[in-house]
């Protein structure tokens, strides 16, 4: 559908014109319009199709379109990362190039006391639009810099990431201060049990616009290494020996071995750095622009840059553990092979992860390449196939040269 198909405001319509939009995706087809109308919406759609634009277009019409009220906050988006919260402005100021009487402000934490002035000057001068992560937006509001009663749009984006950073409290203190006459639209990527539970709360009869998680991209060269978890760095290393990284993610299940992994690399004489949610906003600002620079080859992180941070031209991507979600999985290797490029996605997969790796092959529809472990490395684990699978539920273990036990854990 081209965008000229829908009731889009004709300034927006300029800019869009401008950025050479045309088509719109399929979140931006079926979540534009009831937005238009009004209604609240519940969209699920994955990073990488188009959903800020799918919120902010029709948003910045209607508020184009006139009948809100001058000088005060007419929308609050939420994000869960300052990252994120920094995107969504970016678009912004795209998409409202032609409208002058539209203002909007980005406000997150990590900064210094002149930007919480300039923040709270602003909020207080009636913007337009606030682009917030929860935990400042708090702030302003316990020291009365804010003022949502006049609020007509809550935009929740990445809805799912925030409860996973533990928000939910924070975005519910802040909807019983808006207005019951609102429209309330909320993104995420997956749609779990609290995910549903808030919808349920802070939405009214929404229209939901539900995506299937679409396939990773072909151009991404996907593999598995069978290994015990003693041997996963060495794999790491063997990788970097063959190819010299440049532009690495590697994903790790937890902040600690994020830590320790990122200094085992630094060790082994790479350049690399770790990024989890223990850092400071400061701190994460630094690696970020270290890694974008391309002043460090290697980030080591946990999930926190897993969506909502467009890097384009990242060469590998190293799932050291297993992520437990398949959704997960495609939005990891997602980082790589952006921007039509080419991309690699490894994955290092124990005996303990082997039932979480053949979810995500059923899901792919596929089985993933197994690259052969050097047999300097020593034994490893065996993995047996779908079909094999499916006639018994066990699994080899080389080291003891006998069979065990695979019990079925339940999905997360």
């Amino acid at each position: 559908m081209d965008f000229y198909d829908l009731d889009l405001n004709d300034k927006v319509l300029d800019a869009l014109d401008d950025m050479n939009f045309t088509d719109t995706t399929p979140i931006q087809e079926h979540a534009i319009p009831p937005i238009l109308d009004g209604k609240d919406v519940m969209g699920v759609a994955q990073t990488g199709t188009g959903k800020t634009a799918a919120y902010l277009l029709p948003m910045l019409s209607r508020l184009a379109d006139g009948g809100f009220p001058h000088n005060a906050i007419n929308c609050i988006i939420m994000s869960p990362t300052r990252e994120l919260a920094q995107q969504i402005d970016s678009a912004m100021q795209g998409f409202a190039y032609y409208l002058d009487n539209v203002s909007s402000v980005a406000v997150y934490g990590g900064n210094d006391g002149i930007r919480y002035e300039q923040e709270k000057r602003a909020m207080q001068s009636g913007v337009d639009v606030v682009i917030a992560t929860p935990g400042r937006l708090i702030s302003h509001l316990n020291l009365g810099n804010i003022d949502l009663s006049r609020v007509s749009f809550f935009i929740l984006d990445e809805a799912d990431r925030m409860l996973d950073m533990g928000f939910c409290d924070d975005i519910l203190q802040i909807a019983k201060t808006l207005p019951k006459e609102r429209q309330t639209i909320m993104f995420s990527a997956t749609m779990p049990g609290d995910i549903l539970n808030l919808a349920h709360s802070i939405l009214r009869n929404p229209v939901e616009v539900k995506l299937a998680v679409s396939k990773p991209a072909e151009n991404i060269r996907q593999s598995a290494y069978l290994c015990y978890e003693p041997q996963k760095l060495m794999v790491v290393k063997r990788i970097f020996e063959q190819e010299p990284p440049r532009r690495v993610i590697i994903f790790v299940g937890s902040k600690k071995k994020t830590k320790e992994l990122a200094i085992s690399i630094i060790r082994a004489g790479y350049n690399a750095r770790a990024m989890h949610s223990d850092l400071s906003q400061a701190e994460r600002d630094e690696v970020m622009y270290l890694f974008r620079s391309g002043k460090i080859d290697v980030l080591v992180a946990t999930d926190i840059v897993a969506r909502g941070i467009d890097i384009d031209d990242i060469a590998i991507v190293i799932n050291f553990d297993v992520p437990r979600d398949e959704e997960d999985y495609v939005h990891r290797i997602g980082r790589t092979a952006r921007a039509g490029r080419g991309g690699r996605a490894v994955t290092l997969v124990n005996e303990k992860d082997m039932h979480y790796f053949r979810q995500i092959e059923q899901f792919l529809e596929k089985e993933i390449r197994k690259e052969q472990m050097p047999e300097e490395f020593g034994e490893t684990p065996s993995y047996h196939s779908k079909s094999k699978q499916k006639r018994s539920h066990r699994y080899h273990n080389n080291r003891k040269g006998k069979g065990k036990k695979y019990v079925k854990k339940p999905n997360r």
